[in-house]
């Protein structure tokens, strides 16, 4: 056991100062059988810490059923094992890129500018979770001989609001709980945001992914004395779908860790490994400055330009961060882990059964409700996935346009079973059918906790149609053992697979390994590979491909599912090993 403090000027482990070398990697976007190789791979970069949010909708899908939160407790074992501290950012908001910044949708749904301030209601909900969660961080604190050695307040609060009573309240919501390492906060180095998310005696760190030196002057004007830490070194960044990828510069992003270094700093990269959102968690982000414009979808790699890359393979910034951080650490870097197995050989995977996504819905979906007007996903407990809205247009009545105000996000409609594109005109009387797709929930600015679905309503010139029948899809409905199988499976003929619908697909492993998974002339969907969900694939790109983790693969017979929900491809899909690496 040992005891981490938070001086005047540095951080110290029994009175000895120490710098903090962290690095971001997430326990949620990492199969849990990589993890141990991701740490060992953070442990060669140069780092003696690791840094992990915690997503609250992850663990909570459902108000009071809890999921897996002993996953954070195994992770952090596995840190241990590996020789690295570890500091715990439980939120309850995380940001990440992470679906609603990873507050639960009938959380936000409920509350909508309730949360992340002093309600009650919310308040509530926030102490019965970290009393939940707690557990798996307090007896792993560094104090009782594990290696968590400090846990942060929030999240970025500074960027969002400043309810002071609310950050005092969670404050003393850890202490009551039993944490007792050193809290912390981090903004970005701006006075508005430091004035509103730091707190008296609680040390503040500063977010950033360049000029240094300017950063810290910012906090040393709102903190003269403490240790400085930049506690997210951004040395690479996010994709949004339909947009270019985003590079950073190696060698610029090397220069900007040795500037961080050189003011005598703390630091945690983020992200040191990104890994893949998975099961359809990516976020979503707004465009403009204010961050209420255009919805930006996030692509479902979180590749991050990290220096290790999504498929734990160092990179050309891992090689020049090591040379950078040798510098800083204590003693000689430990060698590289052995590089994880890859996928023997290309392998064929021929599409052979397909449902229509209305069996899909009826089998798999949740109750309908009868509304006079179109329930949002909220309202119907989906998180992620579809809501197919029926409405009838009266009649008679001569061509209007049929539009969808306030749709999130995407939207397919038929009328009298064909069909056409919102804002189509449609004469009545007629049968209209709208699937509603969300792109990911915003994760940060003004706009987080937005509702999806038709919040708008519908309009017929502008009169509002009233009368809907809706039923919710979640994704994670998939993912119930044999809820599938016991789908109506129909072969699949030559040629294009089809349209719409859940496609099934099978194929044998012969040297199971990391994997990159193509569907080409495929639009916009979800896959699964034996039941585990590998996210989002979409034509738009810059994403043109999905990670498939070597653990979830096995030897012998596999099975895919594809939730194509534009128009499908060949009904053939490409399995492979990873390209190689570049250094």
């Amino acid at each position: 056991m040992a005891d981490f403090t938070v001086g005047e000027e540095d951080f110290r482990i029994d009175g000895r100062p120490v710098r903090l070398l962290s690095g971001a990697l997430h326990y949620f976007r990492v199969h849990e059988g990589q993890w141990e190789h991701r740490l060992r791979m953070l442990r060669a970069l140069g780092l003696n810490t690791v840094e992990t949010y915690v997503p609250w909708n992850l663990h909570e899908p459902r108000e009071g059923d809890f999921r897996d939160a002993q996953a954070l407790g195994r992770f952090l074992d596995a840190a241990r094992r590996a020789g690295l501290w570890a500091v715990v950012r439980p939120g309850p908001y995380i940001c990440a890129e992470w679906e609603n910044g990873g507050l639960p949708h009938w959380l936000t749904g409920a509350l909508g500018l309730r949360v992340r301030t002093r309600d009650a209601e919310y308040l509530r909900r926030v102490d019965r979770w970290f009393r939940h969660l707690l557990p798996e961080v307090v007896p792993r604190q560094i104090d009782r001989g594990g290696p968590v050695i400090m846990v942060q307040v929030e999240n970025e609060y500074g960027s969002y609001g400043s309810d002071q009573v609310y950050l005092r309240h969670l404050a003393d919501l850890l202490r009551t709980c039993g944490v007792s390492v050193p809290l912390f906060t981090s903004d970005g180095p701006e006075d508005h945001m430091l004035t509103g998310g730091s707190l008296p005696g609680v040390l503040a760190t500063a977010n950033f992914g360049a000029d240094a030196r300017a950063g810290f002057d910012v906090l040393r004007r709102h903190r003269p004395s403490g240790p400085l830490m930049c506690m997210e070194f951004w040395c690479g960044w996010f994709d949004h779908w339909g947009a270019e990828g985003v590079v950073r510069d190696p060698a610029d992003a090397a220069g900007a860790l040795r500037e961080v270094l050189e003011c005598g700093a703390s630091v945690n990269l983020y992200m040191a490994h990104g890994g893949t959102s998975f099961g359809g968690w990516a976020g979503a982000n707004r465009s403009g400055e204010l961050h209420d414009g255009e919805l930006m979808p996030t692509v479902t790699s979180y590749d991050y330009g990290a220096p290790v890359d999504e498929y734990g393979r160092p990179t050309e910034k891992f090689w020049l961060f090591r040379e950078v951080l040798a510098g800083y650490g204590d003693g000689p870097l430990p060698p590289l882990p052995p590089a994880p197995p890859a996928l023997a050989g290309p392998v064929g995977v021929a599409v052979t059964g397909r449902v229509s996504l209305d069996e899909v819905m009826d089998g798999l979906g949740g109750p309908e409700q009868v509304t006079g007007a179109p329930p949002t996903f909220e309202e119907l407990d989906v998180d992620r996935g579809l809501v197919r809205y029926l409405v009838e247009v009266p009649g008679p009545r001569q061509r209007y346009p049929l539009v969808l105000p306030g749709l999130r996000d995407v939207a397919v409609m038929y009328v009298d079973g064909v069909r056409a594109e919102p804002g189509a005109g449609v004469a009545g009387p007629a049968s209209v059918e709208v699937w509603v797709e969300s792109l990911g929930r915003v994760n940060y600015g003004p706009r987080l906790g937005e509702c999806k679905g038709l919040t708008g309503g519908v309009l017929h010139e502008r009169q509002f149609l009233h009368g809907f029948r809706s039923r919710g899809l979640r994704l994670d409905s998939l993912d119930v053992a044999g809820a599938v199988a016991r789908l109506p499976f129909r072969p699949v003929e030559q040629g294009a697979a089809g349209g719409r619908g859940l496609f099934r697909a099978g194929f044998e492993v012969r040297g199971a390994g990391d994997a990159v998974l193509e569907l080409p002339g495929w639009g916009r969907g979800f896959v699964w590979v034996n039941g585990f969900c590998l996210g989002r694939y979409w034509s738009a790109g810059p994403q043109d491909s999905l990670y498939v983790p070597g653990p979830v693969l096995r030897e012998g017979g596999n099975e895919v599912w594809v939730l194509e929900l534009e128009a499908a491809g060949e009904p053939r899909l490409r399995l492979g090993p990873p390209s190689p690496a570049v250094r």
